[in-house]
């Protein structure tokens, strides 16, 4: 059978030779290009799922109530996706009223502009207080109020999935589980309610006062980062 000549009526941009076993899949191609993506263009249902986390920072009188809300992006299909559409921050203090309303405006529109928003974890995370920053409970340090912020934001990204939770293995936890308790057994035991020692620092991977120094290598308890390996 003679194939029908085809005229080219628009420019090429590239080409490659085809193999044998290839056959062009146009339901595919117009199946992917359906698949609806994060943009700036898309409209602000009537609906939207929402998520509050309560912030009580040491340095603040009032707790802060933060609410991420989320859109659904191709709802029923394989392609079915969560993403962040706008976030809220509520909270008695006036103080710092102004800088909250401008920077949640922000983060909403980074959210709506689409692609990967992911990048805005770690900056906030690298907002330095000048008076210092603090400890929450558990011993996990946040040099600032702004970290804190991105700290809520990244809890909410890996409960829908836009960040990948990196699970600590059973072995590193048996490991790290075994040099807490030898430490323990040295005399230096840990005041009632923490759960790290007393004497520990500040790990520099994750943040949280639970770096040891056993047989003259620092490892922190909390994630298992260590000089020495």
């Amino acid at each position: 059978m003679t194939e029908v000549a085809k005229k080219i009526e628009t420019k090429i941009v590239g080409f490659r030779v085809a193999g044998k076993d290839e056959s062009p899949a146009p339901q595919e191609q117009a199946a992917e290009s359906n698949v609806v993506q994060m943009n700036e263009t898309i409209g602000r249902p009537e609906v939207l799922m929402g998520t509050t986390y309560k912030l009580k920072p040491p340095v603040a009188e009032h707790a802060m109530y933060i609410t991420i809300n989320d859109i659904l992006l191709n709802e029923d299909t394989e392609h079915e996706q969560r993403r962040p559409y706008e976030i809220f921050i509520n909270s008695k203090n006036m103080e710092h009223f102004q800088w909250i309303i401008a920077l949640t405006r922000v983060i909403s529109a980074c959210f709506r502009k689409g692609g990967d928003v992911t990048f805005l974890v770690e900056e906030l995370r690298s907002v330095y207080d000048p008076n210092g920053g603090y400890f929450k409970k558990g011993g996990v340090f946040m040099p600032s109020l702004v970290a804190d912020l991105g700290a809520v934001i990244e809890k909410h990204m890996k409960a829908i999935g836009l960040i990948e939770d990196e699970e600590m293995s059973e072995h590193t936890k048996k490991i790290l589980e075994e040099k807490r308790i030898a430490f323990e057994s040295q005399g230096k035991q840990e005041p009632d309610g923490e759960q790290y020692p007393a004497n520990a620092t500040v790990c520099g991977k994750c943040n949280t006062k639970a770096v040891i120094r056993m047989d003259g290598c620092d490892s922190c308890l909390a994630c298992g980062e260590s000089r020495c390996s």
